[in-house]
């Protein structure tokens, strides 16, 4: 299995797509090219399986490395673990459902779906780098098309929103660059190399000051309070792929860096700033949950909730459990498939109703039965219902917290727990208003779900569904990750089991 595919066929297929004519061309090689990718992760995932079942313990998979700057040890070193798979895995399917929702998009139609290929060409490359200083030059690459996208295909207050995003994921982006310069430095072997570094012990001192920079950079991506007034305005503007790729994939970014660099790689200052990143964390979901409750339009009320359940994938990271880490990364590819699959819907509702507003709505149901079944399958996944990967993955950062015999831990996630009353009530009100009572008269002649549309929510359900109903198999795949990032905290952390 060469990894690279995952890199090169992306930018294959947006070379391939400025070299197209029309507007269905650049659709279909488009989907080709999702649809390559998806079927590449799924042929990941087989192999990786199969390596492990043959005896090989190594701890990243299908490594490659090429020397690209040696007198500053930057290589193009990539490889996988069982959380790289488990990411690259939430990107295929984010990406083939974003291409598949955008099929009605004729504004500069070749350069929308560019930049949207392009998007999953940073997200691949960011999860497969093992050298953070590649793995810095991917992020970058994931956040200028997020900035094209809302400023030129958004709505509303598009520009204002895509100069915000953009503003504060550099400013992420800065942090992040100046806690890796710091570690690099600070290392008695200078090297941008994960695994290396994850060999050597960074001086404390250095930790106290670059592990903050590190998580607060990536935290920011992955709307960590009080950083995270960028996500509603940035998911209200965004057309839905934006918004699709923006809240399944981009904020997955900041979650994968807090726990693979910063954690990883600096676990005494991980163990020092716990109790600030958990009472952030706690405040994030909180806050989140309730300020979810007094929006009125439906991508507000998705992003603000994504604030709420992004607090979760901090809360797990912060915990320091094994219990705790395999549920963040179960909470990043559940909220990522989740999110996803909410903003499809609210683009295929907003398509058909002009309108984005729940109070405008009502009787959905009886016009447009296969969306408004896919709005209640994914407010039910939203809230916890067993079954569906939200409550798998919100009950196994539960019971990650509940470990530790501290009372301040045991608090914080009793009030995380609360949050899931608060998700109940704004969930249950805006689905049942917008799906039940009598249909207005202007929505009469509404049609229902469109076949790329059905094609999109379909596969992500069924991903919800996978992780939902069979959650062991995701478990066995992210274990081995966690296992190892606990042997770097273990020794510095007293009364956990």
């Amino acid at each position: 299995m060469n990894i690279t595919l995952l890199i090169l066929l992306p930018l294959l297929t947006a070379i391939v797509i400025l070299l197209m004519q029309n507007a269905t061309q650049v659709k279909w090689v488009s989907m080709m090219g999702a649809t390559l990718q998806f079927v590449l992760a799924f042929v990941l995932l087989f192999s990786f399986y199969k390596e492990r079942q043959l005896g090989n313990t190594s701890q990243m998979l299908f490594e490659l490395k090429y020397n690209w700057f040696p007198s500053w040890n930057i290589s193009f070193h990539f490889g996988v673990d069982g959380i790289s798979v488990a990411m690259i895995m939430l990107t295929a399917f984010v990406v083939i459902a974003g291409v598949l929702v955008s099929w009605n998009v004729t504004k500069m139609t070749k350069e929308f779906y560019f930049l949207l290929i392009l998007l999953s060409m940073g997200a691949y490359g960011f999860f497969i780098s093992l050298d953070l200083f590649i793995l810095f030059f991917f992020l970058e690459i994931a956040v200028i098309p997020k900035y094209l996208l809302i400023g030129i295909w958004g709505s509303g207050k598009k520009e204002y929103s895509a100069n915000k995003l953009a503003l504060m994921l550099m400013g992420g982006s800065a942090l992040v660059l100046v806690g890796l310069l710091g570690v690099y430095f600070s290392a008695s072997i200078h090297s941008f190399d994960l695994i290396t570094l994850s060999l050597l012990h960074i001086p404390i001192q250095t930790q106290l000051i670059c592990f903050p920079l590190l998580f607060v950079g990536f935290g920011v991506f992955t709307a960590l309070f009080p950083f995270h007034t960028w996500v509603p305005d940035g998911h209200s503007s965004a057309p839905t792929a934006g918004s699709m790729f923006l809240a399944g994939i981009s904020m997955k970014l900041g979650g994968y860096g807090c726990l693979r660099v910063a954690t990883y790689i600096m676990p005494e200052g991980a163990k020092e700033y716990a109790s600030i990143i958990i009472l952030l964390s706690v405040i994030a979901i909180l806050y989140g949950a309730f300020a979810t409750m007094m929006q009125k339009d439906l991508k507000y009320i998705n992003a603000y909730s994504s604030v709420s359940h992004c607090g979760f994938v901090i809360l797990g990271i912060g915990m320091l459990t094994k219990t705790s880490i395999i549920g963040s990364v179960m909470q990043m590819v559940s909220h990522g498939l989740m999110t996803a699959l909410f903003f499809a819907v609210i683009g295929m509702i907003y398509e058909r109703t002009h309108t984005r507003q729940v109070s405008e709505m009502g009787g959905l149901l009886k016009r447009m039965p296969f969306i408004s079944t896919v709005l209640f399958i994914v407010g039910l996944c939203s809230l916890g219902l067993p079954g569906l990967s939200g409550f798998i993955a919100e009950m196994t950062i539960f019971m990650g917290s509940w470990q530790h015999p501290d009372t301040f831990r045991r608090v914080a996630t009793i009030l995380a727990c609360l949050s899931i009353v608060v998700t109940a009530v704004y969930i249950l009100r805006a689905v049942t208003k917008i799906s039940m009572g009598p249909l207005k008269d202007e929505f009469k002649n509404l049609t229902d779900a469109t076949w790329n549309e059905k094609l999109a929510a379909l596969i992500l359900i069924a991903g919800i569904l996978a992780i939902g109903v069979a959650p062991f198999w995701f478990n066995d795949l992210v274990s081995p990750g966690a296992e190892i990032i606990m042997q770097k905290i273990s020794p510095i952390t007293i009364g956990i089991k």
